[in-house]
């Protein structure tokens, strides 16, 4: 059971054969305003939540509720949820106006009201003079700009937006990753979100609900999803990670000690692992990561070989060999001044215990 939000799902299942679970228990608690992303892999089950919020799929068991209302049995025209797609469906034969007009049309709202929210819409996503042009006429950044006003202009509380921005380019995208924000901000309605791209969740989101295999890993803040993630699979989806095979050889509290492959002992903060002794994944992000230069000190330091360095602009990556097999990555911001190695250097890294943690390996968990 979770705290009772703007927005709750307890305990949701979903079968299409009622023999396997595609959602096996989805617990979530959205407060009002809120940004909430669900993020995951292909298949991981967070479109199939999405499409139960929205009513578009029957809800196996568990229930969900707006202000404490139950609505899992509410047809989705009775939801009054507004709806952001990946293909825009707009209507094309309805000029721009028309189709932000037409929510309020079937809502049966004043046609002078009509036009004045129209205008005010258009004002905010800054199409003002596009009323007139048909969605054929407009680039993929306008259409979708348009589409989310169209599910924003009757004022629902809450918006779904399926996969919304996975249809444009890079820089295009990025732009309205920045214009939906703009707007959500401005207008203070609430967001469930669904994506596969870790960037576009962390960009956007006031909290994210991390999937895999139709469960939630871990539901938190974009910065404590980064910084201390629940397990070896957050970890490892969320940013870029080294994750180094390891034995827990002793417990402290939070503090872990563990021996590598090769021998050298390294000390780490305590994930999920409760056992004293056993197999781990040390988890260690490349911009945690130092090349040891004289006289300076850390927590951790480990010999490897130098393989090769990837210059990508204000920011350098160094891929190393360790010596008890694998490879780690460490990334440094772009210098004059870097070091030169030569393919099979040997070389210390180091860090420090605060920036790394141990996980039980995901083949152990059973």
């Amino acid at each position: 059971m979770t705290d009772s939000g703007f927005l709750s799902a307890i305990n949701v299942k979903k079968s299409y054969d009622q023999k396997s679970l595609v959602v096996k228990d989805f617990n979530i608690d959205v407060k009002e305003g809120e940004f909430i992303t669900l993020l995951g892999p292909s298949g991981s089950g967070k479109t199939t939540v999405l499409m139960m919020l929205a009513g578009f799929e029957s809800v196996t068991s568990g229930d969900i509720t707006i202000d404490g209302a139950s609505f899992t049995h509410t047809p989705p025209y009775k939801r009054n949820i507004g709806m952001v797609f990946q293909n825009y469906a707009l209507f094309p034969h309805m000029t721009v106006a028309e189709n932000l007009a037409y929510p309020l049309t079937v809502r049966k709202m004043p046609d002078k009201e009509i036009k004045a929210r129209v205008a005010e819409y258009l004002g905010l996503i800054e199409l003002g003079s596009f009323g007139s042009r048909y969605p054929g006429q407009l680039s993929g950044g306008q259409r979708q700009r348009v589409a989310l006003a169209r599910a924003l202009i009757f004022e629902p509380k809450l918006v779904l937006m399926d996969e919304p921005l996975g249809a444009l380019d890079k820089k295009l995208r990025e732009q309205m990753q920045f214009e939906i924000t703009r707007i959500h901000k401005r207008l203070g309605f609430t967001v469930v979100y669904v994506t596969h791209d870790q960037v576009e969740a962390l960009t956007m989101s006031s909290r994210i609900a991390v999937f895999n295999d139709g469960v939630v890993q871990q539901y938190a803040s974009p910065g404590d999803l980064y910084e201390r993630p629940a397990n070896a699979f957050v970890a490892d989806f969320i940013g870029e990670n080294n994750l180094l095979p390891g034995e827990i050889i002793s417990v402290d509290g939070q503090s872990i000690q563990v021996k590598m492959p090769a021998g050298a002992m390294i000390r780490a903060q305590a994930g999920d692992c409760g056992e004293s002794h056993g197999p781990c994944i040390v988890s260690v992000r490349p911009e945690k990561l130092f090349i040891r230069k004289p006289g300076q000190s850390y927590d951790n330091a480990i010999e490897v070989k130098f393989l090769t360095r990837h210059y990508v602009g204000d920011f350098a990556r160094y891929y190393f060999e360790l010596s008890g097999g694998g490879q780690i990555t460490v990334k440094e911001l772009s210098s004059s001044s870097a070091s030169t190695y030569s393919e099979g250097d040997m070389v210390s890294i180091a860090w420090m215990a605060q920036d790394c943690i141990a996980f039980r390996r995901p083949d152990a968990r059973n």
